[in-house]
């Protein structure tokens, strides 16, 4: 338990189990997750989903050593994971965040800090242009992001920075656990060339926080938000005691680099989970 950083990433575009496989490897989930996984129509969600939730237990067992059919995570009213079991005093600040898209689910933890962690697929439904697509959402970024959003002719560069800023502005809202209802305008990010990211919260530059931007391959990128724990919603403070940092000590630890993303395979994965029977 001496470190609780993690940065997990998994590939699935090449797994491609039987239903039936399927299906006994999701009975290994607590029946609550279980249920969530086959609320999902299509074949691939559900893939998604399970890796995304096996990922969530294996990391808390990798960091707690907590039984995996022992550990109990919850989530807040808007949706943020938080774990329940009293292993988790250990770390007082511990949170992580998942996400999903395209061909790959990724989970990122932090001791201390909030983190937010997202991942984008440029990917469009039913065969939208790009450029029809990100209109849609050109309501969540400032003139500054839209402006650079739409400065090239290319249609891969100009629908790979929609989804560059994109990923960055869920990632930080994912942080604080703000659910659907904050507003991604309110966000402005500033960058040079996707390094030294900084935000401008309702018009201010915040130094609460640092930001990590990462291209998977020429179709995906991710984004990683890390920030003050004073700064989540009421919701998610309710879950654990927030112990909050010495200026000094907290602008020491943010400064650290992010140390990057550990890949796995899906039968990597599922040999690490699944390796007792579990009783739930």
């Amino acid at each position: 338990m001496e470190k609780a950083e993690r940065r997990w990433i998994v590939n699935i575009s090449h797994w491609n189990p039987s239903e039936d496989h399927f299906l006994s490897l999701v009975s290994f989930l607590p029946s609550h997750e279980r249920s969530a996984i086959n609320r999902f129509i299509r074949f691939e969600d559900r893939k998604r989903a399970f890796v995304s939730r096996l990922l969530q237990y294996t990391l808390v067992h990798d960091v707690f050593g907590i039984p995996i059919d022992k550990i109990l995570i919850k989530r807040t009213v808007e949706g943020k994971p938080y774990l329940k079991n009293s292993e988790g005093a250990f770390f007082p600040n511990f949170n992580f965040n998942a996400s999903h898209h395209g061909n790959y689910v990724g989970i990122a933890s932090e001791p201390s800090y909030l983190v937010g962690f997202d991942i984008v697929s440029d990917s469009t439904p039913n065969k939208e242009s790009g450029l029809d697509f990100i209109n849609n959402f050109s309501s969540h970024f400032t003139t500054l992001e839209w402006r650079d959003i739409m400065k090239t002719d290319n249609p891969f560069d100009l629908l790979a920075t929609f989804c560059r800023y994109w990923s960055l502005k869920e990632a930080f809202v994912k942080a604080i656990g703000a659910g659907l209802g904050f507003g991604l305008h309110r966000l402005e990010f500033n960058h040079s060339n996707w390094t030294n990211i900084s935000v401008c919260i309702d018009g201010e530059e915040s130094r609460d926080w640092r930001f990590w931007h990462f291209e998977l391959d020429q179709h995906h990128w991710a984004s990683v938000a890390r920030g003050r724990p004073t700064e989540t919603r009421k919701s998610f403070n309710k879950t654990s005691s927030v112990v909050d940092f010495k200026e000094e000590d907290y602008w020491n630890e943010l400064r650290l680099p992010d140390e990057g993303f550990t890949f796995w395979t899906v039968e990597e994965l599922i040999r690490t989970a699944i390796r007792e029977p579990c009783s739930c």
